[in-house]
């Protein structure tokens, strides 16, 4: 595929990006940040929230919500922009929270990682569900490094990277939010699968920092195309409608302390558009 293009440098730690109402949103966890970012590079902050990390998702309403994972909570941003507690996620797990993706009837899927990160023992990490009330219910375990988590265009599959393990790793989203039959999606044997995505055709986008690409694949691992960055790529999402793009958030990896902005966020045409979440 072509060379990406360039839509804006000077990130410190950029994550989670999100197709949301037209735009691209994310987060730059070094920064405390989350962006809006358009087609002309114009960028703006929406909400500063001191954590690392800091994924982001929104209801189906549109008001957005943030893994506030130094607090161990996910804050919901109202209409006039005050920041509200969602959830307290304390009681489940003290260790860092990660990735968040949301259904369309509101149910939020946050996942732990298991162990303090970088330097800590590793640990099986696991996955809640949020209800829109706040509610919080242990839903999944024994994942090795959860990251990446993606909902199906049908709502009915939810899809995490476990970057650990080298997979991409399914399960069955039942009427109430539970999930099972854990199955394997996709193998990515060389590979550690971080942000994901999926397209219009059922297929999934992974990031992989240590490569510095991103990967399309099908159910079953069938590789259907790679990008490639001159750096670490931690995250994809795709746009919506026609003449579809691959927004890619990357930078080079010198651990949670590093200050220096080498993070960008380029953009490559794409074979399909998102569906699904996020």
């Amino acid at each position: 595929m072509s060379a990406p293009e360039v839509l804006l440098e000077g990130v410190v730690f950029g994550e989670s990006p999100r197709w949301h109402d037209g735009q691209l949103w994310f987060s730059d966890w070094g920064a405390g940040q989350v962006i809006t970012l358009d087609a002309d590079g114009r960028h703006e902050v929406v909400v500063t929230v001191p954590s690392f990390p800091m994924c982001i998702d929104f209801l189906p309403d549109g008001r957005l919500l943030v893994v506030d994972s130094a607090r161990r909570r996910l804050l919901r941003r109202e209409p006039d922009g005050t920041l509200v507690q969602h959830a307290d996620l304390s009681t489940v797990s003290r260790k860092p929270w990660n990735d968040i993706v949301v259904d369309d009837r509101g149910n939020a899927y946050v996942n732990t990682i298991g162990f303090d990160f970088p330097g800590g023992e590793f640990a099986p990490g696991s996955i809640v569900l949020v209800t829109p009330e706040g509610d919080v219910t242990h839903v999944a375990d024994d994942l090795a490094f959860p990251n990446g988590m993606a909902i199906s265009r049908d709502g009915g599959t939810l899809i995490v990277a476990e970057s650990y393990a080298n997979r991409l790793t399914a399960y069955d989203i039942g009427s109430h939010g539970d999930l099972g039959n854990r199955r394997v999606w996709a193998e990515t044997p060389d590979d550690h699968p971080d942000g994901i995505c999926m397209d219009a055709e059922g297929a999934a986008w992974y990031a992989d920092v240590a490569n510095q690409h991103c990967v399309r694949v099908r159910e079953g691992g069938e590789v259907l195309a790679t990008v490639d960055l001159d750096r670490g790529a931690f995250a994809c999402v795709l746009s919506r409608g026609d003449d579809p793009r691959l927004f890619v958030v990357g930078q080079t990896w010198g651990g949670p302390e590093s200050q220096q902005p080498s993070g960008r966020v380029v953009v490559f045409p794409a074979p399909a558009p998102g569906a699904g979440k996020p």
